[in-house]
């Protein structure tokens, strides 16, 4: 698992206004916590933050803390909706050595039998695993796999040291036959039964529709 070091700077003022003062200036407001230590509240710099968390579940170094670096890991990030600009970090704190639990990607190679549709239904894993031993990804090869095939949780070939925190049964992913030419143009051609029972009304020759200011007879 990589390490990032970054410098943090400690943050003394709260609220929407400070916050966005803060982004203004090009960092990102963050929290770190846990070991049972006190909550402590920084800015790191924008930038290379996002350069960071481009690797899941990514060890970042923090430095310029009163006492000594620490040790931290991503626990949620809060993004801007539409520009997608971080907003804000949680970071927990860890120790060389320390078990933590922790989503990896699932990393889907290899092509499944002609006619089958490969459905996946599991992107991430709960594993647990040594703090600085966090795997990349699951590997998962589907090449050949048949109609009806499936593979679960545990199944899954986990790396040395790293154990399941899902549950064994939960499905990963599922092979389905492939829709046919024939019943994706069916689906294409049918008409709503509403659709169909519409009919136009037929008009009387020599019968005007009534009008308010044109009262009828």
């Amino acid at each position: 698992m990589p390490e990032v070091r970054i410098v943090a700077e400690p943050r003394t003022e709260f609220g929407k206004g400070a916050a966005r003062r803060v982004r203004r200036a090009g960092r990102v407001p963050d929290v770190l916590y846990g070991h049972g230590t006190e909550t402590r509240h920084v800015t790191l710099p924008g930038h290379e933050l996002l350069l960071a968390l481009k690797t899941p579940n990514v060890l970042i170094q923090v430095e310029g803390l009163a006492g000594r670096s620490q040790l931290t890991l991503p626990k949620a990030v809060q993004r801007d909706p539409i520009r997608g600009h971080i907003e804000h970090v949680d970071l927990i704190l860890v120790r060389r050595g320390e078990k933590v639990t922790v989503e990896v990607p699932i990393q889907v190679t290899g092509e499944v039998e002609p006619g089958g549709l490969l459905d996946q239904q599991m992107v991430r894993l709960a594993v647990e695993a040594e703090a600085t031993q966090i795997p990349q990804g699951i590997a998962v090869n589907v090449a050949g796999m048949e109609i009806g095939a499936a593979v679960h949780a545990g199944e899954l070939d986990l790396p040395s040291g790293v154990t399941l925190a899902a549950e064994p049964e939960a499905l990963v992913l599922h092979v389905l036959a492939a829709p046919t030419a024939e019943q994706i143009e069916a689906e294409l051609g049918e008409v709503p039964a509403a659709e169909e029972e519409a009919t136009v009304p037929e008009s009387v020759p020599g019968a005007e529709a009534a009008t308010p200011d044109e009262p009828a007879g």
